[in-house]
């Protein structure tokens, strides 16, 4: 800024010469000056008070239409929001095959107390008791009358229950919101599903996570918001799962069997249609772990998927099938069963002493002749025996989408000696799961193919390695098939549906001291259906069975898990779009010439 002098020397020079003031001169520069500063000061000042004002206004809206939306919503308490991630409660539904619900949620409420603030304690404890018989009134009594500001009374009510409370008119007693987890369909499927409990809790919301079964599995993909509430499809068919359930329940009882399991698959897929472990439990109310005892005597055990088993002669068609793909043998191959036959000094024997003299190996396997394979696996040797059991998956847990599926490991003998190789042969000294063999069956069924466990829906085969020829599994299927039509599983027909399979009935182990039970069998029926275009493998399990219909009790495959089996196809098959195969009558003196008349339109 250029200032003006306030004495400018030409203008007092002059000022002079004319007679005149030259302080006039000063003054007048003066108060222009001083104008020019206030000028400038009031423009400044006008500036601040106009951008202050607009701040104001600002505010003052922003404070209007805060109070505008307030007035116009619902009222409600406000919430204190605790430091940390918000509790995600929503989970995605899981459906079966054909998208029917097996798990869903449900909001209801908690129950809990402001002891500070109720009015009459005693009287809410006394109500409280009539409503919810199993809470503890000395310890609700200790509780209302501490200095305790909160607590909770109940996590999970019904609509009737959280009706009565409110009904008691206790200022103390509070409903918070929360989501739970439902299953709308009972027991069915218990295994599978496992069950879910709550994380981290807070009064509004609590965060729900699986605690077993598929649930656990998935649970951070349940949980994910990015699904955007997209639901779990499984492979299971919830009708297949119902009718097999039931049959296996009445087959249980029936049999007068301590736990049964069966297992239906899909042979080229590997999807598990149905699968059942019995006894079972509610997964809306599952209970607690056991702390004592075995865990195979508990309802949370899955026989189908923990149990390992030795699976007896259901393991005899491997040899057969495998000594068929070496070239060592054909079904039409004889082979002498006769006794004596020792291995490691140890003699190899026949169910009840039998001999069944020279046999094909389709006699064999229709016989359960131990002693016959016993030298099929001696000519194949433990190392190809190894190598064939472990493509078939025997050496390791099945990966079903399960937790408990990491714990069916296999149980493989410490050292494969030879008497290994045949003892296991026939189905000793190796235990496996009914899943386990059920893919291994698969294999059979499907042409050679191995597939894998899957409890999720598939759109198409999902085949894995070869592990033997087309060729190979037609001879081992044909000679299911005499099993059922001709030997030990002749119970298990089932008509119209073409079953082929093989039973099996092992010596119990004692649980300590080692040895066996000489009166307690693991009974099993391994089957596949329809044999004329083989579609799925049944596999069914009884733990100690006895049929006493006779006049001694009968705990064989054959007598035991053989009918039951024949039953539950009979039920499923048609609930699976199976058409049962009726055999064509020829129409003595009628001969048909044309589907229309000559008049036909």
């Amino acid at each position: 800024m250029i200032r003006t002098p306030l004495r400018p020397l030409a203008r007092i020079l002059d000022a002079r010469q004319k007679g005149e003031n030259p302080d006039a001169i000063e003054r007048e520069n003066l108060r222009i000056r001083h104008e020019q500063m206030r000028d400038k000061a009031r423009t400044r000042a006008e500036g601040r008070l106009l951008v202050l004002g607009v701040i104001f206004f600002c505010a003052f809206s922003v404070i209007g239409a805060r109070m505008g939306v307030l007035a116009n919503s619902e009222p409600a308490e406000p919430r204190a929001q605790a430091a940390g991630a918000s509790i995600i409660a929503q989970r995605a539904d899981i459906v079966d095959r054909r998208g029917r619900i097996l798990a869903t949620n449900m909001q209801t409420h908690s129950l809990y107390a402001h002891p500070q603030q109720m009015i009459d304690p005693e009287r809410a404890i006394k109500e409280l008791m009539a409503i919810f018989p199993d809470l503890n009134e000395d310890r609700l009594r200790r509780d209302f009358n501490g200095p305790r500001k909160f607590l909770w009374v109940r996590k999970k009510l019904s609509p009737e229950q959280k009706q009565a409370v409110h009904d008691i008119g206790e200022p103390g007693l509070l409903f918070g919101p929360r989501a739970m987890r439902l299953y709308p369909n009972g027991h069915l499927a218990a295994h599978v599903l496992g069950g879910t409990g709550f994380g981290r809790e807070g009064v509004h919301s609590a965060e729900v996570i699986g605690t077993a079964g598929i649930e656990r599995f998935f649970d951070q993909e349940l949980r994910d918001p990015a699904r955007e509430g997209a639901p779990l499809q499984l492979s299971i068919d919830l009708t297949v799962q119902a009718a097999m359930e039931r049959v296996l329940f009445g087959g249980m009882r029936l049999m007068n069997a301590k736990s049964a399991a069966a297992v239906l698959m899909d042979v080229h897929t590997g999807e598990v249609v149905a699968i059942a472990s019995l006894p079972d439990f509610d997964p809306n109310d599952r209970p607690a772990n056991p702390t004592e005892g075995s865990p195979s005597d508990s309802p949370l055990f899955n026989s189908a998927v923990q149990g390992v088993y030795e699976l007896g002669s259901t393991f005899k068609i491997f040899a057969a099938a495998q000594a068929m793909e070496l070239g060592l043998v054909t079904p039409e191959t004889v082979i002498d069963t006769s006794p004596p036959m020792r291995v490691a000094n140890f003699g190899i024997g026949e169910f009840n002493g039998k001999n069944y003299g020279k046999q094909t190996v389709e006699g064999i396997m229709v016989h359960s002749s131990n002693r016959g394979t016993a030298k099929l696996a001696l000519a194949i040797g433990a190392r190809r025996q190894q190598d064939f059991l472990g493509s078939l998956g025997f050496f390791k847990p099945t990966g079903l989408e399960i937790v408990e599926a990491a714990g069916g490991r296999p149980l493989l003998p410490p050292k494969w000696t030879d008497l290994s190789t045949v003892t296991i042969s026939y189905g000793h000294g190796l235990s496996a799961s009914p899943l386990h063999l059920a893919a291994a069956y698969s294999a059979i069924a499907n042409g050679g193919h191995v597939v894998t466990p899957t409890l999720l829906r598939q759109t198409r085969p999902q085949l894995g390695p070869r592990v033997m020829s087309e060729t190979t599994a037609a001879a081992a299927r044909s000679m299911l098939r005499k099993v059922v039509t001709e030997g030990t599983a002749s119970l298990g027909e089932v008509e119209g549906y073409a079953v082929g399979g093989k039973t099996g009935s092992a010596d119990k182990p004692k649980e300590k001291g080692g040895g066996y039970y000489k009166d307690k069998l693991i009974s099993t029926f391994a089957t596949i259906f329809p044999m004329t275009d083989p579609k799925y493998v049944l596999i069914l399990t009884l733990d100690e069975p006895s049929e006493n219909s006779g006049d001694k009790p009968r705990r064989t495959a054959g007598w035991t898990a053989v009918p039951v089996a024949a039953e539950m196809i009979g039920r499923v098959a048609p609930l699976l779009g199976l058409r049962p195969e009726v055999e064509k009558m020829q129409q003595a003196g009628i001969v048909l010439t044309s589907a229309a008349g000559p008049d036909a339109e």
